[in-house]
């Protein structure tokens, strides 16, 4: 297992190369989420500022 883990003397290029990874993969699975979450927000907010603006400002 020390075996496998050393990488043949190559463990301290390997593991950070395979942490970046790990990294990079679960920042691209996740900004499409957040954002999806400011978009919609966005859109939100314009509707309320129309219905507001259409309805003479009267907050409903």
């Amino acid at each position: 297992m020390n075996e496998f883990l050393s990488m043949g003397g190559y463990a301290g290029y390997v593991w950070p190369a395979y942490a970046v990874f790990f990294v990079v993969l679960a920042i691209e699975a996740l900004a499409p989420r957040a954002q999806r979450r400011r978009v919609l927000a966005e859109i939100r907010g314009r509707i309320q500022r129309r219905t507001a603006r259409d309805s003479g400002g009267a907050q409903p």
